[in-house]
């Protein structure tokens, strides 16, 4: 089993409030975060791209592992998960992630695709979001 952590630190209100947010791995120290980040474009970051990472990442991997088993070779994948947060009575809640990703390999664009659809239902982080997954899939 692997236990992986991330930590964040908030001082004030919610949105005259600032914060930082940390990887156990030190990859992310203190990157700020706050209201204007997450609903606005001030600089910084949010959780829900924080979220999208990871996720982009997961499927990544997930894919990667899978093309490998079906003996694909020459693999290259570019992954953006969308997090969609939208208001949800007095709050908020992520309501959709939706996978954009570029695939090629040495093999058959239909096996290729086929293993996408399922790494993107396998990996860990979309089994984690309480939310409807969705992908567009291009395989060069």
């Amino acid at each position: 089993m692997v236990t992986r952590s991330g930590s964040a630190e908030w001082q004030g209100g919610l949105k005259d409030g600032k914060g930082t947010v940390s990887t156990q791995s030190g990859a992310l120290k203190d990157l700020s975060y706050g209201f204007n980040t997450r609903f606005g474009d001030t600089p910084g970051t949010n959780p829900e791209e924080l979220i999208g990472a990871a996720h982009a990442a997961c499927f990544s991997m997930a894919l990667s592992k899978m093309l490998g088993e079906a003996g694909i070779g020459d693999i290259d994948i570019k992954t953006t998960s969308k997090i969609t947060l939208e208001q949800d009575g007095d709050g908020f809640t992520v309501t959709k992630a939706h996978l954009v990703t570029q695939i090629s390999g040495d093999g058959d664009k239909a096996r290729i695709q086929d293993l996408a659809q399922q790494a993107k239902a396998g990996c860990p982080i979309s089994k984690l979001l309480n939310a409807e997954v969705t992908m567009d899939a291009t395989v060069a």
